[in-house]
């Protein structure tokens, strides 16, 4: 008899997400096992658990899902697992803490598309703003647009913590390749007017990017939008906007909505789930990779329609 696929989730919160649960059962994860308010020094322990009960035949149709809150937390939780495997008892982690790295990752590689065929171009060079991006989307949206060849600043409500969130950042997951710096809210209005490329990654209901901005952004040429709870993050972006143009830009802005975004995320994360079903060997997955991913699926799903 065949062991079942077993799907390990840790998270440092109360609950476990619905939505990863619901994510898990539906790429082809048998039993979905939580582990709520868990801290890294008892992720070594829980692993060893796991990879220690099957043989390692069996431990194919075994993985760990990190979640939480925390983008660094949640980082460190898969080295702690990844340098807790005995060989040949392993098994394959996939981190995405409250969805932020598909998220960001659905994201970034759907601005990135907007760029190539709307205006020709890459996100080499452009200037990123990540607005309200002191959280994990906006953390991880950064990173990846970084080390993709963009300016990104991270734009925060308050300047020291909007820094300490980008050297965060550059030096926890940069790994030598980004640059990224910071900015005041109240500043945002000199910034957008060099910005290419606005992601609002806030809080929900509030809006981040305001019509009379836009109006005087020059050389903007994609806005996307995380958020699909009304006010909209960005004036006049509907959640279902997936490149159209933007009332009142100057430059031919076009944007992203929550919703638009959100099926490439569901796509990515449902691709991931079922990549460590199906992989051989044991793999390691965060926002690199959902990135990579989110990139074939948008090339693949456009080139068909």
């Amino acid at each position: 008899m065949e062991k079942p696929f077993i799907l390990h989730m840790l998270t440092t919160a109360k609950n476990l997400s619905p939505f990863d649960v619901n994510m898990a059962m539906d790429a082809g994860w048998v039993s979905a096992m939580p582990y709520t308010n868990i801290e890294a020094s008892e992720v070594q322990g829980l692993v060893q658990d796991a990879i220690f009960s099957r043989s390692a035949k069996n431990l194919k149709r075994t993985s760990i899902f990190i979640g939480g809150r925390d983008t660094k937390q949640a980082m460190d939780m898969l080295k702690i697992a990844k340098q807790s495997m005995i060989p040949p008892f392993e098994v394959s982690v996939f981190a995405d803490p409250s969805g932020a790295f598909t998220t960001a990752a659905a994201m970034v590689a759907a601005a990135e598309h907007e760029l190539l065929t709307k205006f020709q171009t890459t996100l080499e060079g452009k200037n990123v703003l990540a607005l309200g991006g002191t959280g994990p989307v906006g953390q991880a949206a950064a990173v990846i647009a970084a080390k993709a060849g963009a300016n990104v600043r991270i734009i925060g409500r308050q300047l020291e913590k909007a820094q300490h969130i980008a050297d965060l950042c550059n030096d926890e997951f940069g790994e030598g390749q980004t640059n990224i710096t910071a900015g005041a809210d109240a500043d945002k209005g000199e910034y957008i007017k060099t910005a290419d490329v606005v992601f609002a990654t806030g809080a929900a209901g509030i809006e981040l990017l305001s019509a009379a901005l836009i109006a005087t952004a020059a050389q903007l040429k994609v806005v996307a939008d995380v958020n699909a709870v009304p006010p909209s993050g960005i004036a006049g972006i509907d959640a279902m906007y997936n490149g159209k143009l933007v009332e009142g830009s100057i430059s031919g802005a076009v944007g992203l909505g929550a919703l638009a975004i959100g099926n490439v995320k569901y796509k990515t994360q449902n691709l991931l789930l079922k990549r460590m079903i199906n992989s051989d060997k044991p793999i390691y997955l965060h926002f690199e990779h959902a990135f990579e991913v989110a990139r074939e699926y948008i090339k693949s799903s456009r080139s068909s329609s």
